[in-house]
C-alpha cells in the first residue's frame, strides 16, 4: 500500500512541477500583450503620430517600424522610405513617434508595413 501511495504522490508532484513553470511563462507573455496598446492619429495632412501606451506594472522597451511610400500609384515617381523608432516606457507611461510625409512634396503618400512590439525592460 505504501509504495502505491508514494508512486501516486511522486507522479502528482512531477506533473505539477512541469505544469507550473509553463503556466507562469504563458501568463507573463499574455499580461504584457494585454497591458500595452498602439494608437495612430493623423496630426495634420502630412504628419502621423504613433503612440504606445504601457499600463504594465514594469517598464518596457518598444519599437515601431514603418514604410512611407510617396506617389504609391505612380510607376515612375514611386519611392519608399523606411523609418523606425525605439521607445523606453516607464510603468503606466506612454511614448510617441511622428512620421512626416514632407519628403513626398506634393505627391500623394501612404504608410505601409506598420509594426510594433514591446519587451520587458532588462535593466
Amino acid at each position: 500500500m505504501r509504495a502505491t501511495t508514494w508512486a501516486r504522490w511522486a507522479t502528482c508532484a512531477l506533473a505539477i512541477s512541469i505544469a507550473i513553470p509553463a503556466a507562469t511563462a504563458d501568463r507573463a507573455r499574455r499580461s504584457l500583450a494585454e497591458c500595452t496598446a498602439f494608437d495612430q492619429i493623423d496630426k495634420d495632412e502630412d504628419t502621423v503620430q504613433f503612440t504606445i501606451h504601457n499600463t504594465c506594472t514594469v517598464p518596457v522597451d518598444c519599437s515601431i517600424s514603418w514604410r512611407l511610400v510617396c506617389a504609391p500609384d505612380s510607376k515612375k515617381r514611386k519611392t519608399s522610405h523606411a523609418g523606425s523608432a525605439k521607445l523606453a516606457l516607464t510603468d503606466a507611461g506612454a511614448g510617441s513617434a511622428e512620421v512626416s510625409a514632407e519628403v513626398c512634396g506634393d505627391d500623394a503618400w501612404e504608410l505601409r508595413s506598420i509594426e510594433w512590439s514591446c519587451q520587458p525592460n532588462k535593466d
